[in-house]
């Protein structure tokens, strides 16, 4: 990197489009040739030509994102300090006034906080408008994301009583990795919205909590900023993948991942073909300053509104198919579990097992893409009954993957995750992980500490459940412990609609590969 020394006036004078210099962090970066690449527009780097831009880049970004983002070329120098003049420091009116303010005090002491909804409470009062928008919200009339929770209340417990249970453990494994229950972090983007640590602080958490965390495409921090850290090492991991518009951007992608040996699976996201409708995040203007780090798309405030989520989404490909999987297990490599994430029904994870895949994540995105979309309770008990071998066959503590007969296949579920008795659910009903992932951004308010005391939460529960159930081990879980009676009739018996017979021989259908 340069050393030069450049004065504020030289750099007052790259205020154009063709000419353009920000600095950060005192380092003045030429992005002249980088702005226009942004699929959003500009905004706010045209906005800052020629200025210090440190203040609202580190509101948001990772230190590392625009150094490993562009070329070493870029590097102009560092700014000659003795030079600064009151006019330099004044800040630019802010086009996004904060309406809430965020700040730890107004926040409840983190050990009046007893349970996941007092974590979403206490971000609901504390961070601003947008962020609270961005996390909470979810496609059109949000039925899917509130069913995705609603539908746990309305499966019960069958306990068994007089078993010994005084000592119990909760340990299990998730794709061949140990940990101390069955929960995973489910991929969540932009952590660092709602503290500076981030990603960084959920994947200290869950080192010290020996639980995974999901890596989201669209962290705040890059996986390498992430998995690097001395603290987690040697600590395993899942990344979670968009394919990428353009296959050059997926090939590079994955390359960097790879060269990271605590990246134990990869996750490939197949339900977002389409950025959803997602009203309360449209509805609050988008401040222009927020960037993917690992793809570099800005938000861009347009007539259909200002939403984060649109950013998220622009370079996701849309004609991703089945056909396209052996090109990824290549790129991947066949030694590293794969997943699909976001099955949303029964036909689709049988086509994932037979397609040699390692597992299918039940999940609709939180609700945030497709509204009405199944919640992930049922697509597992549409499993359950349709392709009930699957489950009795492939699972990892199954006795014909013990005696070497199948290959395990990976059943893991989110969305609507609140208490360890809905953990417990899922892994009676076949699930081998359970992922979080609003509650742990939530968490994250209260950095590292606030996902660790939330991991610890869910676990108690998790742990009085079993006992209470008379399970003393995870093997022991299993479909006799729960009452679904009341939500059976909601599941799908057949591959097509009961109505479909009347007009399939009309109309020539077959899935398309």
């Amino acid at each position: 990197m340069s050393k030069r020394k450049i004065s504020v006036s030289e750099v007052q004078t790259h205020n154009k489009e063709e000419d353009c210099w920000v600095v950060v962090d005192n380092h003045v970066w030429d992005i002249t040739g980088f702005a226009p690449e942004h699929p959003g527009g500009p905004g706010i780097i045209y906005k800052y030509a020629g200025r210090d831009a440190t203040a609202v880049y580190n509101d948001i970004h990772a230190p590392s994102i625009i150094k490993n983002g562009l070329p070493a070329s870029a590097h102009k120098g560092t700014l000659d300090e003795s030079t600064i003049t009151e006019e330099w420091v004044k800040p630019l009116p802010s086009e996004t006034p904060k309406a809430k303010p965020q700040s730890a005090a107004e926040k409840p002491p983190l050990n009046s906080i007893i349970n996941a909804h007092d974590f979403e409470v206490a971000a609901r009062n504390t961070t601003t408008a947008k962020t609270w928008a961005f996390y909470s919200s979810a496609s059109n009339d949000l039925v899917t994301r509130d069913a995705n929770a609603s539908l746990y209340s309305r499966i019960f417990f069958r306990p068994r009583t007089m078993r010994k249970v005084m000592d119990i453990s909760t340990a299990t494994t998730l794709l061949g990795q140990p940990c101390s229950f069955p929960l995973f972090v489910s991929p969540a983007a932009m952590a660092r919205l709602i503290h500076p640590d981030g990603e960084l602080a959920i994947g200290r958490a869950c080192k010290t909590r020996n639980i995974i965390q999901s890596i989201s495409n669209n962290a705040s921090y890059s996986a390498a900023d992430i998995v690097a850290q001395p603290e987690v090492s040697d600590h395993p991991f899942i990344f979670q993948l968009y394919v990428d518009k353009r296959r050059e951007k997926t090939n590079a992608l994955l390359a960097q991942i790879k060269s990271h040996k605590n990246v134990k699976a990869i996750m490939i996201t197949v339900d977002a073909a389409a950025a959803g409708k997602r009203e309360a995040d449209e509805r609050v203007k988008a401040d222009e300053s927020i960037e993917n780090p690992m793809q570099k798309n800005k938000p861009k405030n347009d007539n259909k509104g200002g939403g984060y989520g649109r950013l998220m989404a622009g370079f996701i490909d849309p004609n991703l198919s089945w056909s396209y999987l052996s090109w990824l297990r290549g790129e991947i490599g066949h030694d590293t579990p794969t997943l699909l994430k976001g099955v949303m029904t029964a036909d689709d994870t049988r086509m994932a097992l037979d397609a040699g895949l390692d597992g299918v994540v039940l999940s609709n995105h939180g609700g945030r893409n497709l509204d009405t979309s199944p919640p992930a309770i049922l697509v597992l008990l549409e499993i359950h009954r349709r392709f009930p071998e699957i489950i009795r066959d492939h699972h990892p503590s199954s006795a014909s993957v013990q005696a070497g007969l199948t290959k395990p296949f990976s059943i893991l579920i989110d969305g609507g995750i609140r208490r360890g008795t809905d953990i417990l659910k899922c892994v009676c009903l076949g699930a081998t992980g359970v992922g979080v992932g609003r509650p742990v951004l939530y968490a994250t308010g209260y950095g590292q500490e606030g996902v660790e005391q939330l991991i610890d939460i869910l676990k108690d529960e998790f742990e009085v459940a079993m006992k209470n159930c008379g399970l003393t081990r995870i093997e022991e879980c299993g479909p006799e412990y729960v009452n679904t009676g009341d939500i059976d009739h909601l599941v799908c018996k057949t591959r097509g609609h009961p109505y479909a017979a009347s007009w399939s021989s009309q109309v020539g259908r077959q899935s398309k590969l």
